[in-house]
């Protein structure tokens, strides 16, 4: 028999200075004194931002005022399966208090992964929770515009971009151009500088992945793979995913993040048929990691991509206000 599914609404709970709340399991319930996020159970007939709204109320004294569905994750633990759906929780009416009697911490992204007794269940959301809200896809094309490229960049960096993606199918020459290496270390050490990361489209050489902070792996790569590619325990690994199946790969190759699309008709695809909202919010519901929007997208949709659970938005144009 398939084990029974507990459905549980979390919440991350983000202040402006980029912290989130932890609090320890009371004594009465299982795993006691161990770390999570706070949420419950569903009861019959809850959404999961009601659930959310009235657990947060029960538990911490809070009124929810502004809370988006994020991912949707199952765990099993060795006596029970949960699926956890976390919620981002950026506005609240009070302040958080241990009302079942738990110990409350804010804790930085950064080392929340540090804390003693973790719950298990606890680390995917706070490794996704670094990921940056926009991804931007590199589009210089030649050796010949890198300048101009280079200069948009450093405007994005300026401004907070965080993750690049390095994709130059049209680069003449292709894998082999010389000229294309080394404006990928060019790329590279700039937004090091700037504390940005780079991902290597999978179009591109696997030592150049290594040589980044990671892969960006197109749908057809991840199809023909059967585990995460070996690289450092701190690259990262995209994918991208058009439908479930898609998905349920990124999935078993243990990727970090998605880009799923084309929700929006873009510029270069103006005539084809998107996903739009609904069938994007269709498939991040079943993702189980976080999901950038992809096609026609910019700042202007970055809260539209939220709301229906997105983690943030991707694009080759639009990277920042």
């Amino acid at each position: 028999m398939p084990d029974k599914i507990i459905d549980v609404a979390v919440g991350v709970l983000l202040r402006a200075d980029g912290t989130v709340l932890l609090g320890n399991r009371p004594a009465d319930k299982p795993w006691p004194g161990w770390w999570e996020l706070p949420g419950g159970k569903l009861e019959p007939g809850e959404t999961v931002l009601q659930a959310l709204t009235r657990e947060l109320h029960e538990e911490l004294g809070i009124q929810v005022t502004a809370a988006t569905p994020w991912v949707t994750y199952v765990h099993k633990y060795p006596t029970t399966t949960v699926r956890l759906a976390f919620c981002r929780v950026t506005d609240w009416r009070g302040e958080p208090k241990g009302l079942e009697g738990q110990a409350l911490r804010w804790v930085t992204l950064q080392k929340a992964h540090e804390v003693a007794q973790l719950l298990p269940a606890t680390y995917p959301p706070l490794r996704w929770l670094q990921l940056p809200e926009v991804y931007a896809i590199s589009s210089v094309g030649a050796s010949e515009h890198l300048s101009a490229f280079l200069q948009r960049l450093d405007q994005g960096l300026d401004k907070g971009l965080r993750l690049l993606q390095w994709r130059e199918p049209g680069w003449p020459g292709g894998a082999h151009a010389n000229d294309l290496h080394e404006a990928l270390l060019v790329v590279l050490a700039r937004c090091r500088a700037a504390g940005a990361r780079v991902v290597v489209n999978s179009v591109h050489p696997a030592h150049w992945w290594a040589q980044a902070d990671g892969v960006h792996l197109r749908a057809s790569d991840a199809a023909n793979l059967t585990a995460r590619p070996a690289l450092a325990q701190s690259s990262l690994v995209g994918v991208s995913a058009h439908n479930h199946a898609e998905l349920t790969q990124a999935r078993l190759l243990e990727a970090d993040f998605a880009v799923v699309g084309p929700v929006l008709p873009t510029p270069s695809h103006p005539h084809a048929l998107g996903l739009g909202w609904v069938g994007f919010a269709e498939l991040n519901a079943q993702a189980g990691l976080p999901v950038y929007a992809v096609g026609g997208q910019s700042v202007a949709t970055l809260a539209q991509a939220q709301a229906v659970g997105g983690h943030g938005f991707a694009g080759i144009r639009s990277w920042v206000a």
